[in-house]
């Protein structure tokens, strides 16, 4: 095989809130925890059950690293995009562990914010600059009370089929 992939997605919630850390490089790294969830019924009892499997998430990347730090928090929902990496380390107690963490490196990897409204992330057109508040309240329509029109009708593209 001449290529391989080494692609994780996951969507999931946050576990706990970022970890922002300085490396000794003067760049940051950000880490969090996502939990997937998966649900079956039980085939003898009927009985609803859980699994939550539990995703470390650990960014290299500038932007996405200063996405996380400002807009996740502890319960958020996220899609997350990166690379599966194992790597061995020694503990404070001299013990050799391995951990497989989600790695979005420098320019690599994606994560888009799930939540509603109250949790909205950045508007691309202002990248870079923060906002409390999705760029849909600056809209004086929004203000007067009318909803916003659906993508689909504001196009006027035929899209072939």
């Amino acid at each position: 095989m001449a290529g391989s992939v080494n692609k994780v997605i996951l969507v999931g919630r946050l576990g706990r809130d970022p970890d922002i850390r300085t490396m000794p490089s003067g760049g940051n790294v950000v880490t969090f925890s996502v939990a997937t969830d998966e649900t079956w019924r039980d085939k003898n009892s009927g009985e609803r059950k859980q699994r939550t499997e539990w995703h470390n998430v650990v960014i290299f990347n500038e932007g996405l690293g200063k996405i996380a730090e400002q807009y996740l928090k502890k319960g958020s929902r996220v899609y997350v995009e990166g690379m599966l990496c194992t790597r061995e380390y020694t503990d404070k107690d001299g013990n050799q562990r391995k951990v497989t963490e989600i790695v979005l490196k420098a320019y690599q990897g994606e994560i888009c914010l799930l939540d509603n409204a109250q949790r909205a992330g950045p508007d691309p057109e202002s990248y870079g600059q923060t906002s409390s508040r999705p760029k849909q309240y600056d809209d004086p329509r929004m203000a007067m009370g009318e909803k916003p029109q659906r993508l689909a009708d504001q196009l006027d593209d035929d899209i072939p089929l």
